[in-house]
C-alpha cells in the first residue's frame, strides 16, 4: 500500500505492527472457512513481507549500534514465525491444527513486537537513539515494500527464508 505520507523506519515498522494485529484480531472472530483462509493469507502476506524489509534493511543498519543480543532474538523469532507461516500456506482451515498455528503465531508476534517497542531498551528505541537515519530508513523501506508486495501478488509468496536454522527449506 502507498503511503501519502512519508513514514520514519520506526513509523513504518510500527504501522505494519498494527496492520497485522488488527488482522488477527479479525482471524479470531472469523467463521466461514473461506473467511479466516483469506484473512491468514493476508496475515502471512504482511509478514513476509515486514520480516523482508527488517532482515534486508532495518536490522543490517541496526548491527553495532544496538545490543547484539536483542538482534539474534529478532533473527530468531522471525524464522520461528517463518516456520509457521510455511505450515499455514500448506494447509487450509479445515486442518486439525490450522487454527492453533495462527493462534500461536500470532502471540510470538505479539512478543516480537513488545521486544522492538519497549520504551527504554526495546529495537527501535535503541535504533532512535543511536542516531540511525530513520527518514532514509523509512524511505528505503517503504520502496521495497511497495515492490515486494507487487512481486508477490503477481508472482505468489514465495516460501520463507529462515536466517538462523541449518535446514533453510520449510
Amino acid at each position: 500500500m502507498a503511503q501519502d505520507t512519508k513514514q520514519d523506519a520506526v513509523a513504518l515498522l510500527k504501522a505494519d505492527h498494527r496492520t497485522v494485529e488488527e488482522l488477527f484480531e479479525q482471524f479470531e472472530s472469523a467463521s466461514g472457512a473461506s473467511k479466516k483462509q483469506k484473512i491468514a493469507n493476508q496475515i502471512c502476506l504482511e509478514l513476509i513481507v515486514h520480516t523482508k524489509i527488517e532482515e534486508e534493511i532495518f536490522y543490517p543498519a541496526c548491527e553495532g549500534r544496538i545490543e547484539e543480543d536483542l538482534l539474534k532474538e529478532a533473527y530468531v523469532e522471525h524464522d520461528g514465525a517463518k516456520v509457521l507461516i510455511a505450515e499455514i500456506e500448506a494447509g487450509s482451515p479445515e486442518d486439525e491444527y490450522y487454527d492453533a498455528k495462527v493462534k500461536v503465531l500470532s502471540e510470538q508476534i505479539e512478543h516480537h513486537v513488545e521486544e522492538e517497542e519497549k520504551r527504554m531498551e526495546g529495537m527501535f528505541s535503541q535504533a532512535r537513539k543511536a542516531g540511525l537515519d530513520m527518514d532514509a530508513l523509512g524511505e528505503e523501506m517503504r520502496a521495497r515494500k511497495e515492490a515486494l508486495i507487487a512481486d508477490y501478488k503477481a508472482n505468489g509468496l514465495p516460501k520463507p527464508e529462515t536466517t538462523t536454522l541449518e535446514s533453510t527449506t520449510l
